[in-house]
């Protein structure tokens, strides 16, 4: 729907900073949205205007009680976009930071003896603090593999990994290396027939902006994004925790809230710019759906945004008008396949004879920005089973148009050539 409609799409794309020029760069085709997506400009002018502001929460004076109160409004407006009608809503330093600190508590709170559950699918995020966590508790951490040829992994690869003893499982909702989209909901019911009473956290980061996130109909714990990844900034993430979650021991200052896991005082201008992001989600809704409802309209611009983000990656993968898709190029691997219905908005690629840092240097010369996934810390798991020391991350948000993906095949065309593959 957004595909077909150039209107819907300039309204879109007028709503965001810096859709079609870097300020230091100049022009510019932003694919390289799983790094960090492109920033609302009603959050830019949020931020700005709460960073001036002196006063804190907790005072008897007329601004402390409006810090409060756009900090509730806030919350509320989180919990529809992620529909999430119980549990806690708070703020941390980042998204990896809270992931760390919901696993291990998890993970030292839990019943002794019994096991951590994760995939090697996952984020270091989840994976270092699983490590980590299980070793200090002598939880002994098992990683489901992953399907190398897929880059996903499935409820049926976690079956045989399942055991009534499992204290902590680990979801990660979408790869940041292959794209690819885990169905929460499934594996989770998965894990809940064997071991009903583990507690079960979810990394959302990279899946935020690429569609719906349901935890009502999930069945989890714990739920993390970092939101400069969906449409805000930087300096911090944003965490679920169920009631079971919240009841287990944590930090919190002695004789504070019961059950608080917010420390010191609060930046009310990170709250308030998730609110924004929520409007804008509503907004989009409103121009796709007919929806009365402000979650159905925040569903209907989950679908529609999965929708255009289907067809760019689609073009990009088997080409558009007559310019040929990556699976049509020689010397050209895809991560994942061309053939790959979980994937979320991102094609990670190879190219025969380019290494990778030299391709996404040849792709900025020519006004297209991507980035190199090594095999480090961030990728290893993911890349080093596939021989691979690095690929390129092409990532789409649904701003991106295909037009932009005509002149990305353009210049994958050029580069082919030149190295004569």
């Amino acid at each position: 729907m957004i595909t077909e409609n150039p209107t819907l799409m300039s309204e879109i794309r007028a709503r965001f900073a810096h859709v079609e020029s870097c300020p230091e760069a100049g022009p510019r085709i932003f694919f390289e949205n799983a790094g960090g997506a492109l920033t609302l400009k009603s959050v830019v002018a949020t931020s700005n205007h709460f960073a001036a502001i002196p006063d804190n929460q907790g005072r008897d004076n007329e601004m402390a009680h409006k810090l409060v109160r756009v900090i509730d409004q806030a919350k509320s407006d989180m919990r529809e976009f992620l529909n999430a009608p119980n549990g806690d809503i708070f703020a941390g330093e980042s998204g990896t930071e809270l992931l760390f600190r919901l696993v291990m508590n998890a993970v030292l709170e839990t019943q002794n003896g019994g096991v951590v559950l994760g995939s090697t699918l996952e984020h270091p995020a989840t994976r270092s603090a699983c490590t980590r966590w299980a070793k200090v508790a002598g939880k002994p951490y098992i990683q489901v593999p992953h399907n190398d040829s897929t880059g996903c992994v499935t409820a049926d690869d976690y079956i045989p990994h399942l055991r009534p003893d499992i204290r902590v499982a680990t979801i990660l909702h979408t790869s940041p290396v292959t794209g690819m989209g885990v169905d929460v909901a499934a594996v989770a019911k998965a894990i809940r027939a064997v071991a009903p009473d583990a507690i079960i956290i979810v990394d959302g980061i990279q899946h935020a902006s690429h569609g719906l996130i349901d935890i009502k109909g999930y069945d989890i714990d714990g739920y993390v994004i970092s939101p400069y990844k969906v449409f805000s900034r930087h300096g911090y993430g944003i965490a679920w925790t169920s009631p079971r979650l919240n009841a287990l021991p944590h930090d919190s200052l002695i004789g504070g809230p019961e059950g608080n896991w917010e420390l010191g005082t609060r930046d009310t201008g990170a709250y308030a710019t998730m609110s924004d992001v929520v409007d804008y989600f509503d907004w989009l809704g409103r121009q796709v759906s007919d929806a009365q409802d402000r979650r159905a309209r925040i569903e209907a611009a989950g679908a529609a945004i999965h929708e255009h983000e289907q067809a760019l990656t689609n073009a990009m993968i088997s080409g558009t008008g007559n310019l040929a898709g990556l699976a049509d190029l020689p010397g050209v691997g895809i991560l994942g396949g061309a053939d790959n219905p979980t994937r979320e908005g991102l094609v990670s690629i190879t190219l025969d004879g380019m290494d990778a840092p030299d391709l996404v240097s040849a792709l900025r010369a020519l006004g297209i920005r991507t980035h190199t996934r090594k095999a480090d810390h961030y990728s290893g798991n993911i890349l080093n089973p596939l021989g691979l020391p690095a690929a390129v991350r092409v990532s789409m948000c649904h701003y991106n148009t295909l037009d932009e993906v005509s002149a990305f095949l353009t210049a994958m065309r050029e580069i082919v050539d030149r190295q004569g593959v």
